[in-house]
């Protein structure tokens, strides 16, 4: 069962390999995502963030969806040394570098609290497998390259991990590296593999800030692989990504 709808601005699909997979399972992830959309939007005049971000809500009146996400940004922020920030430059916040990746691993923990094993929650390339594919073997997620995104330039195979993409193909520079406040501009794209998406996505952020000094980052931190490639086109990897490629 399988289905890709287009939420948070951006194509989410989510497939259940298991054969008792119905509609309304894939249906119930999906609500989930809207949920997440209305609430940390900053596009939607409505949202919980836009509010905030207008001064028209208290902390005392925040979610605790909204104060746990704050709370894993400032943990990141600090275990990141300050690459990671979810303050702009122009003064109001912005969560997308961390949401992601949580509603992802939050989306991925429904599905697997319905009982299904085997799985695969991809919201705009940031991708979360559980165990097997319907061939019952490991998901397989491509990396695009970043100079022609029809071409795939490494192909990963998880199972029971998530994989996150930072780069600027899509939209040009648009990453701020908040300590030395200027954009991004020497590599293009970063990959990383973690033990869920969660870990992925926000460190995949965090590294990407650091330009190619993110890489290092990468190999320092126990349970992550990387691969970037660099504005020259330059690939680099960490010391244990080949364990992912066939």
């Amino acid at each position: 069962m399988k289905e890709t709808r287009i939420i948070m601005g951006m194509p989410v699909t989510v497939e259940i390999a298991d054969e008792r997979a119905a509609k309304d399972d894939l249906g119930m992830v999906f609500s989930y995502f809207v949920y997440v959309d209305d609430t940390f939007s900053t596009y939607k005049k409505g949202s919980e963030i836009t509010k905030i971000n207008k001064r028209r809500m208290l902390r005392g009146e925040w979610s605790s969806d909204m104060r746990e996400i704050f709370d894993l940004a400032e943990q990141t922020k600090q275990e990141t040394g300050g690459y990671f920030d979810i303050m702009t430059p122009e003064g109001s916040y912005d969560l997308s570098g961390i949401v992601k990746g949580w509603a992802i691993r939050n989306a991925a923990r429904m599905i697997a609290g319905a009982g299904f094993k085997n799985f695969y929650v991809d919201a705009g390339g940031d991708i979360q497998t559980g165990r097997l594919n319907p061939e019952g073997k490991f998901w397989s997620v491509g990396i695009r390259n970043p100079f022609n995104t029809k071409e795939i330039v490494k192909t990963v195979h998880l199972k029971d991990e998530g994989i996150a993409t930072s780069g600027t193909y899509e939209r040009g520079e648009h990453i701020w590296n908040p300590l030395e406040k200027k954009m991004v501009a020497d590599i293009v794209s970063l990959s990383v593999v973690g033990p869920d998406i969660y870990e992925a996505d926000r460190f995949a952020t965090a590294a990407f800030a650091m330009g190619k000094k993110g890489i290092v980052f990468i190999e320092s931190r126990p349970g992550l692989e990387g691969y970037m490639i660099d504005k020259k086109g330059i690939a680099t990897m960490t010391s244990g990504f080949s364990q992912y490629v066939s």
